[in-house]
């Protein structure tokens, strides 16, 4: 495969065959993500929650006392803006199925936990999520299994600088197609005084 038809240039990520393996990855992923996706959507539907609202009722479950979630442990967990956070639970705290209380430690902050309501909706989701989860992930030995939360870990850490470096990319490289088009399309004098303001800063 010549180089500039190429998805990507790191060794690790190519072989013998090109980036024919990094795309089926890519596919197999994409296939197995529109499944989550939609299992997600019929769990928070099963329960009348936004998909948003059934992540944040699961993230603060697996909270523990050592390690209480507020707005911002949350945010982070579920790699969402705080705002956005602080909206979806002032919801959840609206309806019943969440409760603030200081945080023990630091008076400027609130811990967040399940109401009772809350605790008996998830008791009732999960009847729904063990056969799904099960059939999702039940292929996999418990090796396999922790490799591939250790592996996916690591990608979704990664996956915020990925995005803003492809946001980057994308400009200049349309800023480049953009200065091509303007050179040929203006006359050669035209040209060098572009060059010449460019270089001068103006």
């Amino acid at each position: 495969m010549t180089d500039a038809l190429l998805t990507a240039s790191k060794p690790e990520l190519l072989d013998k065959e090109g980036d024919r393996t990094l795309r089926g990855l890519l596919y197999d992923y994409f296939a197995f993500g529109r499944s989550l996706e939609a299992c997600r959507e019929i769990f928070a539907g099963f329960v009348d929650l936004s998909a948003t609202q059934y992540l944040i009722l699961i993230a603060i479950k697996n909270s523990t006392a050592e390690e209480p979630m507020g707005v911002n442990q949350v945010a982070e967990r579920l790699y969402l803006s705080g705002a956005f956070v602080t909206n979806e639970v002032n919801k959840l705290v609206s309806d019943g199925l969440l409760e603030k209380s200081p945080h023990p430690e630091d008076g400027r902050r609130v811990q967040l936990a399940l109401t009772q309501r809350g605790m008996n909706l998830l008791i009732r989701l999960a009847a729904l999520q063990r056969p799904v989860n099960d059939a999702l992930f039940g292929m996999l030995t418990r090796e396999e299994f922790k490799m591939l939360a250790q592996l996916l870990s690591r990608l979704a850490s990664n996956a915020d600088s990925a995005l803003k470096l492809a946001v980057h990319v994308q400009a200049t490289l349309k800023l480049q197609e953009e200065d091509r088009r303007a050179s040929a399309a203006s006359p050669p004098d035209s040209r060098k005084k572009r060059r010449a303001t460019r270089r001068n800063g103006r």
